[in-house]
């Protein structure tokens, strides 16, 4: 394996074109020589490896900025290797080499992710205006990532937006429970902020000067999922060519967020257990046993007591991450927080694109008001998203709202009731479906159905 120059900038910040780390991966010695001369002429940083498997092992050690794969290569090839690298180093960007006859293989490559693709024979200028390009691309994401940032701590974007019932008693919960050091078990719809209340959480107990580090369990196979919550010692497996930390390590004195918990397979939920109960780590390939003092928050869109019946999650370990349960009410039961949410997304998305939207016509708002967000959050914020690049004019109106929430604006207004259900049961049915449109304004809900409100909280008793 040849090394002209290990140095490597983190693509976390931008850097300058010729600051940039770029990995060439071929099993074609000659080739690849050829291209590390071109590049390194030209100013890049070049590390080059033989074979997918090296090229691999250099991502999980190395900051790199730009990978050009060939396509075919014995051990891993180059769509393995992008895959991989998806994983590893989302940050990189990917070229893909390819010879005569592989152009529909490369061409596929490019839908899965890839930026670009290289002929043999190459051609030095298109070679250096393609490597330019992905590069400028991988530098614009790390300059928008810093912008987001700095949006986010001027203007609160990790905030929590809510002012209905279910959310008041949510966000109290969520700053009485911060302040220990018990593991919380976030639950909820997908699309209803369990992240967002994960890092508030953080930020308000007495780790926040400390890190808080994501892992998404159903983004890694198990495989993976283990090295990067454990970390592995050199020689643990193929491609461990030093020892790396996990994110347990990472995590220690701060939170650790594990989101989508009950994608754990039954040998990681077991190596989880022994974290909480002992609180240490091995490495992969390693003995010593690390200890670390990590608060873990855990969240998931699954019912974790049916996956305990079925046996595909440990009961010893749920009731380990469910010492403290916040679950998260879905956006259709949160009333008014639908056009607080929606302004504020409007804000984000004006200075995203460069807009100056003043609102909503009282029609958007009434349609967004009587649909019953399936995603919840997140479905909205992709609506007013959508709304915002659309809209012409000055207030975003019906029209340029999403189809499905404009034709299923009526959905929450119905209430289905079998002929034959008991008057009590009927009675009961529709004051839950009326809260439910109001989020659980127990008033409010009284003064549609023409009963006092303490009418309701006695039936409700």
């Amino acid at each position: 394996m040849e090394n002209t120059n290990s140095k490597a900038i983190p693509p976390k910040e931008p850097v300058t074109e010729k600051d940039a780390t770029i990995l060439v991966v071929d099993d074609e010695p000659e080739l690849s020589r050829a291209l590390s001369k071109l590049l390194g002429r030209n100013g890049y940083h070049v590390l080059t490896a033989g074979n997918g498997e090296e090229g691999l092992a250099l991502l999980r050690q190395q900051e790199i900025h730009l990978v050009l794969s060939d396509l075919q290569m014995p051990k891993m090839g180059g769509l393995d290797l992008l895959k991989a690298a998806q994983v590893v180093a989302p940050q990189a960007e990917f070229v893909i080499i390819t010879g005569h006859g592989t152009i529909e293989t490369a061409v596929d490559a490019m839908k899965s992710g890839a930026y670009d693709f290289i002929e043999k024979p190459f051609s030095t200028t298109t070679t250096l205006k393609v490597v330019r390009k992905a590069l400028e691309k991988q530098n614009l994401i790390a300059e928008n990532r810093q912008l987001r940032q700095k949006l986010e701590e001027m203007q609160g974007m990790n905030a929590i937006i809510g002012n209905s019932d279910p959310m008041r008693v949510a966000i109290e919960t969520a700053r009485q429970v911060a302040a220990s050091s018990a593991t919380i078990l976030v639950t909820g719809k997908s699309g209803t902020g369990k992240e967002v209340f994960a890092s508030a959480i953080h930020r308000w107990s007495d780790r926040a000067k400390r890190t808080m580090v994501r892992v998404s369990c159903a983004a890694l196979p198990e495989s993976l999922l283990e090295a990067e919550l454990f970390g592995y010692e050199k020689g643990a497996f193929t491609g461990a060519m030093a020892r790396r930390r996990g994110r347990f390590e990472a995590a220690d004195r701060g939170t650790l967020f594990l989101d989508e918990v009950a994608e754990m397979t039954l040998t990681t939920q077991v190596k989880l257990l022994r974290v909480l109960q002992e609180g240490v780590i091995e490495r992969l390939g390693g003995h010593e046993a690390i200890k670390v003092d990590v608060r873990i928050i855990a969240a998931t869109n699954a019912d974790l007591p049916e996956r305990v019946a079925e046996g595909t999650f440990r009961e010893d370990l749920f009731y380990r991450l469910n010492v403290i349960n916040l679950e998260l009410p879905e956006l259709r039961r949160r009333g008014g927080d639908v056009d607080l949410l929606a302004n504020f997304f409007l804000q984000k998305y004006n200075e995203k694109n460069g807009k100056d939207l003043h609102g909503f016509t009282p029609a958007a708002l009434e349609v967004m008001a009587r649909y019953s967000w399936p995603g919840n959050v997140r479905e909205l914020e992709n609506a007013v998203e959508r709304a915002v690049v659309l809209s012409k004019e000055s207030l975003v109106d019906v029209d340029v709202l999403p189809p499905g929430v404009v034709a299923g604006r009526q959905r929450i207004d119905m209430v289905s009731i079998p002929v034959g259900t008991a008057l009590k049961d009927a009675e009961m049915e529709l004051i839950q479906a009326t809260m439910d449109s109001v989020g659980g304004d127990k008033e409010t809900a009284a003064n549609i159905l023409g009963i006092a409100a303490r009418t309701i909280y006695r039936k409700m008793q």
